[in-house]
This record gives C-alpha cells, sequence and structure tokens, in this order.
C-alpha cells in the first residue's frame, strides 16, 4: 500500500473507527503533522488521549476515540487563506456557527482558525473536524 498524503489516511482511520463507534483506533505512520493535527482535536474536545508508539520505522499514534466527531478531513488543495477570508472558508467545510474548527497550517505553526483569528494571522488550510 502506497501512502499519497498520510494526514488524509489518518482522518479517515479516525473517521471510520467513529462510525463503527471504536474507543481507539492506531494511525500508522506518524508524523509530526500528524501529532499537531491531533492535539489541536484533543484541545476542541473531539479525540481523548493519545500517544506516540517507537515502532523502530515511522512510528504510531494509539488514540482514543470520544464519539465526538461527526466527520473529518483534509482540505484539498491546501488553499491560502487570509485573516479576513477565514468566514468564507467556514461556511464552505462547517456546518454551522461556532461548530467545528478549521485546522490551519501557519507562520507560527499549526492551530485552529479561531486562535488564527486571535493572533492576526493567515495560513493554509489542511484538515476540518466537527
Amino acid at each position: 500500500m502506497t501512502l499519497m498524503d498520510p494526514l488524509a489516511n489518518a482522518l479517515s482511520t479516525i473517521m471510520n473507527n467513529e462510525v463503527r463507534r471504536k474507543r481507539e483506533c492506531v494511525i500508522w505512520p506518524a508524523s509530526k503533522l500528524i501529532g499537531h493535527v491531533l492535539r489541536i482535536m484533543q484541545q476542541h474536545g473531539y479525540v481523548g488521549e493519545f500517544e506516540f508508539i517507537d515502532d523502530g520505522r515511522a512510528g504510531k499514534f494509539k488514540v482514543q476515540l470520544l464519539g465526538r466527531i461527526n466527520r473529518c478531513g483534509v482540505i484539498k488543495p491546501r488553499y491560502p487563506v487570509k485573516l479576513k477570508g477565514f468566514e468564507e472558508w467556514e461556511k464552505k467545510y462547517l456546518p454551522a456557527r461556532d461548530l467545528g474548527v478549521l485546522i490551519v497550517s501557519t507562520s507560527q505553526g499549526v492551530m485552529s482558525h479561531r486562535e488564527a483569528k486571535e493572533r492576526g494571522i493567515g495560513g493554509r488550510l489542511i484538515a476540518y473536524v466537527y
């Protein structure tokens, strides 16, 4: 199996296990980006604890699922978004105001769109979850 987009693979693994009401899932290969996205999902209460398992290769993440995700996925292509442009993308990818999170890669690291708005910076959209 060849992986074109490890993040898309990770989010679809989470989505598939959520639909089947599983308590946890294993994501591999692990990457820093996936770790950052999981941290944001955890901060917003979509996933529980997650741990990195070093298997001597790329590593894995073991993630606790809370059953709170309705939908999550990557945003392709990774659109650039300015501070004023977040509203438009929220309408496109999230079901309602103040429901869900867009995950953005900025010059100050990976963060939620709300944090990027607070800091007054734009970036590139990488994922959404609600």
